[in-house]
């Protein structure tokens, strides 16, 4: 495990560029796209948050529990890290959103501030512009309400069974409403993709992997230490993607009930293998100094990507419209290239994040060093 000295695993950071890459990959050639890319990246989010924070509140549990007042500076220390590195940059984006009127964040501002975009979308049966993507964040919000609780109260050799229903919880969760429902369309998709519920299984991996490695580890080193299991959970992936084709309906049982978990194995696999640390090419792409950085900067080349440019969402008077019909004028061949689009597209947000990341998130994330677990 190649880690730093306040062990931060670097192979994680290019595991994160690879989740962040595949969501812009989906979003960016939606026109052509028909392979859930963008649901394979945030689904290895999912379980890359699992087994972080699972890991996080194992360690801090041990330090605390026993102690005076441990619960209380067990959950104080996780909830002021957390909401230091997640709120200021979310919020900050949610307040220009409302000063320059994008919709729907003046009309959906309270679903928005309450990090409750994936519950409105599951109870409504409708997507939300172009804060779309908010969702998944308000699940990782919602789980860490009571995962510290999950953790911290449960003896550490009982956490596994918890796990498993867990786990079990979210894969019956997509299987009882796919089922629940006649003429299962897009709409009840939604509720099946963005319902809290419906991830737990992706959360369940990822605190297993933590337990593993902490209480385990010789488990966790013979699991992890090659490279094929990967592979096999690749194929698997793929295979399930033929398979949910030769459906007649688009909204089918591989593509709703089982794609999450096949695609939580992948990530299981794909990011316990990073911990223990790839060789050969492998390494030299998730340790490549771009890797690491793009990596690094992932949370805003997450949150900023839709609103530097949506397909669906992005009107006429967009800067980034503006830009391409102004590069159009210049130079006509390109208008209608997907390719040079999204390369546009890519640049500024990198731009945008990167900014974003040295001048305001990373001044204020520096104030996590105060709250040391």
């Amino acid at each position: 495990m190649k880690s730093t000295a306040q062990g931060h695993i670097i192979q994680l950071d290019g595991v994160r560029f690879i989740a962040v890459g595949l969501v812009l990959l989906d979003h960016l050639f939606v026109e052509i796209n028909v392979i859930p890319f963008g649901a394979l990246g945030v689904t290895i989010f999912f379980v890359l948050s699992g087994f972080l924070i699972s890991r996080i509140l194992l360690k801090s549990k041990e330090k605390t529990e026993g102690t005076p007042g441990g619960f209380k500076k067990y959950l104080r220390k996780f909830l002021i890290r957390r909401t230091i590195r997640i709120f200021p940059v979310y919020y900050l984006i949610i307040a220009l959103l409302f000063v320059f009127d994008v919709p729907p964040v003046r009309q959906k501002l309270g679903w928005l501030a309450l990090y409750a975009t994936n519950i409105y979308m599951a109870t409504h049966k409708t997507w939300m512009g172009s804060v779309d993507h908010l969702w998944s964040l308000a699940v990782e919000e919602q789980v860490y309400l009571f995962f510290p609780f999950l953790i911290f109260f449960i003896p550490k050799n009982k956490l596994i069974p918890f796990l498993g229903i867990l786990g079990a919880i979210g894969i019956a969760f997509r299987f009882l409403y796919f089922f629940s429902v006649k003429d299962f369309g897009a709409d009840n998709w939604i509720v099946t993709y963005v319902s809290t519920p419906a991830c737990f299984d992706s959360f369940a991996l990822g605190g297993l992997m933590a337990w593993l490695q902490l209480y385990k580890n010789e488990t966790f080193v013979k699991l992890f230490n090659k490279s094929w299991p990967v592979v096999i959970a690749l194929l698997a992936w793929i295979l399930l993607q033929f398979w949910s084709k030769s459906f007649d309906q688009k909204y089918n049982i591989s593509f709703v009930v089982v794609d999450r978990t096949v695609s939580s194995i992948f990530g299981f696999f794909l990011i316990g293998r990073a911990v223990m640390g790839y060789g050969g090419w492998m390494a030299g792409f998730l340790e490549n100094p771009v890797s690491v950085y793009l990596g690094k900067i992932s949370y805003g080349l997450y949150l900023y990507h839709n609103f530097v440019y949506n397909h669906f969402h992005s009107g006429p008077m967009h800067p980034t419209v503006r830009l391409f019909r102004k590069i159009y004028q210049y130079v006509p061949d390109l208008k209608g290239n997907i390719a040079f689009e999204a390369l546009v597209v890519v640049t500024l947000t990198i731009m945008v994040a990167s900014v974003s990341w040295h001048f305001f998130e990373k001044p204020i994330n520096a104030l996590k060093d105060k709250y040391a677990y």
